[in-house]
């Protein structure tokens, strides 16, 4: 059975066309998705990007995502200096956060504390006083309520797969992305530009042991949250997805793609106001 990942389309435009901006004036067509504006994003002074992006994560499959939408060469990646497992266990606590605004807590603390170091250190060679977009990011697996972290064994991967064996679970996504050295008020150099969660359905198939035992034996499942990884050897135990596949990779493509759009679109129109 094939599976329909989301994805979108842009609409074509007239040449000199203008549309009507959100302040009422009038200007250039600006592209929906970021690859409308891929070439305003870059690393160095040399090539005198508008905008830098810094992946507050190590994450190989994050990295692959952003490459595949066109990113690569143009972002730079270092973990959060964030203490996830301090605030894993101060959120597990509390009985009023849902999975969903679990993932996006850590998503937007993430970006936060690597955005506090770029602003008290001038890091990696990033000018904090050019605007940068920071990217955070939080991927789990929720069963019924229950948040599924990175397994901390094989003998606690083996666990979670036995769980999710025929089983429905959701994933959830959080993404966030704050902005550095935005120009404005005192207030704006350093602000949440967007965050939000995205969450797939996923069945998995009734695995025997053999099967559970011989996955985790791929070493595959030791560093992802619920055991399993959909874009390798992992995507065998998944029967059917509802949902974007990227959601469950790590990132969703389509909607950071909107939503990254939208920030670099939104400031390129005040900073036209600005200049007026």
């Amino acid at each position: 059975e094939n599976i329909a990942m989301s994805g979108g389309r842009v609409l074509n435009s007239s040449r000199g066309s203008t549309e009507q901006s959100i302040d009422g004036s009038k200007g250039s067509s600006c592209g929906s998705l970021l690859v409308s504006n891929l070439h305003k994003i870059g690393l160095t002074s040399e090539t005198n990007p508008e905008f830098r992006l810094v992946l507050a994560s190590q994450s190989p499959r994050r990295r692959e995502i952003l490459d595949m939408m066109g990113l690569a060469g143009r972002y730079s990646a270092e973990p959060s200096p964030l203490n996830e497992q301090i605030l894993q266990e101060e959120l597990s606590s509390r009985k009023d956060i849902s999975p969903p605004e679990y993932a996006r807590i850590l998503a937007e603390r993430k970006a936060h504390a690597m955005g506090e170091k770029l602003l008290t250190e001038q890091c990696n060679g990033v000018d904090v006083n050019s605007v940068t977009f920071i990217l955070g990011s939080d991927t789990i697996v929720d069963l019924g309520g229950h948040i599924m972290e990175k397994p901390v064994d094989e003998r606690d991967a083996f666990e979670m797969l036995q769980k999710l064996s025929g089983n429905w679970h959701e994933v959830h996504t959080g993404v966030a992305v704050y902005g550095v050295g935005v120009k404005g008020s005192p207030e704006e150099k350093f602000q949440l530009m967007f965050s939000f969660t995205d969450t797939a359905r996923v069945k998995f198939a009734d695995l025997s042991e053999t099967d559970v035992r011989s996955y985790i034996a791929s070493k595959e499942p030791m560093d992802k949250a619920g055991s399993y990884g959909i874009q390798g050897i992992g995507g065998q135990l998944v029967e059917t997805l509802a949902g974007d596949f990227f959601t469950v990779m790590g990132l969703p493509m389509h909607k950071l793609s909107k939503e990254l759009s939208k920030a670099i679109n939104s400031r390129g129109l005040k900073q036209n106001r600005e200049e007026r």
